[in-house]
């Protein structure tokens, strides 16, 4: 079942009065919201940047082939400045042949940065730049202020022009910046033929709401300039708010949200594609252009290729996201799976799955019984017999060897992910360090002796 299809199903309960929906209300869907939205991918860029992960230039190319057959239309693959070797990554898979999407590279308001960029002949290159005092002051220590952002960010955008190439501007912390000056810079940035603009709530410390308001104001200012200019949005999943932000900043108009598979990213990561393209699809009725069978199948590669697991209660593809034990929950979507499902799992390309365990219930079993036993009748003494079987053999489990098991596991899965995870972890740091800058063998066994061998470095 696609999502056309679900949706006339869902329509056809609402208007029996069976199944209310009340994302049909005219009223939900503000007047304000794209009626076309563009989905921009920053797995392979921000997604990376998750501490530990290292793509190599196949494992992007095989997910940037599968993001492109998707239907995502932006697809930022690195960030050349890093190093030579990103550059030849980036170049990489900017050279493979896409069917869709256009490939995109960021570099900060640098020359430098650009020139990187375009080295590996990318379509699109976001330029980002602080836009909140703080980063400006403290971080950047411009002696021009905000003067000196606006200058390096025109600059920027009519080099990235001059050479032939798409230019976004990123606004970083801009959830945290003055809004006038936000909109300042943006203005400035599209007389100089800026293609879009981004508005990052870089640590996620936006409310939906807030974020509504925020757009709002925005856009309001840059239409008042008649500024029609796309606006982009990249929301961080700081405090868990990521999907419901970039949402809260579509309906206000902005058009090209940046997503990640999965959620990965920096920190708590970004707003995950899955969850966000499946949001438009199903609750505000808004194709995306996305295969939306196919994005469990994008999970489960990205999952592969990060060497991270999916949660799993992670929304839409998590292991336990269509999977019932529940016994009252069963019955109920034995009668109709929308009893305990928003939406039917092979949209997604998933199946539904039933768990059994002390908190099953007999319809479960009975039907798991008849579907591969046809023709032979059960009594519901037999079926409580095998229910009852369950449930001991459960409860048979002990404690302890359940403890034992379990920390055993857990152990063993830490253990093996940090060691494919790259990154340099405690140990390794000083030993790098201990070589690079002759520290006595004495003090660097002293310092490295406090530490787990398997720990990050803590500021």
């Amino acid at each position: 079942m696609g999502v056309t299809d679900f949706l006339k199903s869902l329509k056809q309960w609402h208007d029996r009065g069976v199944l209310i929906n009340y994302n049909l209300l005219p009223e939900s869907i503000p007047p304000t919201m794209p009626k076309s939205i563009h989905i921009w991918d920053e797995t392979l860029r921000d997604g990376e940047q998750t501490p530990g992960v290292s793509l190599n230039v196949k494992e992007k190319i095989e997910l940037a082939k599968l993001l492109d057959e998707v239907g995502v239309d932006i697809i930022v693959v690195g960030y050349p400045a890093v190093s030579k070797h990103e550059v030849e990554v980036v170049k990489a898979v900017a050279r493979e042949k896409f069917s869709h999407a256009r490939v995109g590279a960021p570099a900060r308001a640098l020359k430098k940065d650009i020139d990187a960029c375009i080295e590996c002949d990318v379509d699109e290159v976001p330029i980002f730049l602080a836009t909140s005092d703080l980063r400006i002051k403290y971080d950047y220590r411009f002696k021009g202020g905000r003067e000196e952002v606006i200058r390096r960010a025109v600059e920027s955008v009519e080099y990235v022009r001059e050479h032939g190439m798409v230019a976004s501007f990123v606004a970083e912390d801009a959830s945290r910046s003055d809004l006038d000056f936000v909109a300042t810079v943006f203005k400035q940035v599209a007389e100089a033929g800026v293609d879009k603009v981004v508005v990052a709530d870089t640590v996620g410390f936006m409310r939906p709401g807030t974020m509504k308001i925020y757009m709002r104001r925005l856009l309001d200012k840059l239409r008042g300039e008649s500024i029609k200019v796309p606006v982009s949005v990249h929301c961080h999943n700081d405090l868990g708010l990521a999907t419901a932000n970039t949402l809260a900043a579509i309906e206000e108009g902005a058009d090209f949200p940046h997503v990640c598979v999965n959620g990965y990213g920096e920190r708590a990561g970004n707003a995950p594609l899955e969850e966000v393209v499946l949001a438009l699809e199903i609750l505000y009725n808004r194709r995306t252009g996305l295969a939306v069978e196919k994005l469990f199948e994008l999970s489960l590669l990205a999952e592969k290729v990060f060497c991270i697991p999916i949660p799993v209660h992670k929304a839409i593809s998590g292991g336990n996201a269509f999977t019932h034990e529940s016994g009252i929950h069963v019955k109920g979507m034995l009668f109709h799976p929308m009893a305990y499902e928003p939406i039917d799992p092979k949209i997604v390309g998933r199946t539904r799955q039933i768990s059994f365990g002390k908190l099953s219930g007999s319809a479960g079993v009975k039907a798991v019984l008849q579907r591969e036993l046809k023709g032979v009748e059960l009594s519901d003494e037999q079926v409580g017999k095998v229910l009852q079987a369950i449930k001991s053999y459960i409860e048979d489990q002990g404690e302890d060897e359940k403890d034992k098991i379990v920390t055993e596991f857990q152990e063993r899965v830490k253990k093996t992910i940090a060691r494919i995870l790259a990154g340099v972890r405690y140990r390794k740091f000083w030993e790098i360090a201990g070589e690079q800058l002759d520290i006595p063998k004495e003090k660097l066994d002293d310092i490295i002796k406090r530490r787990a061998e398997d720990e990050w470095i803590s500021l």
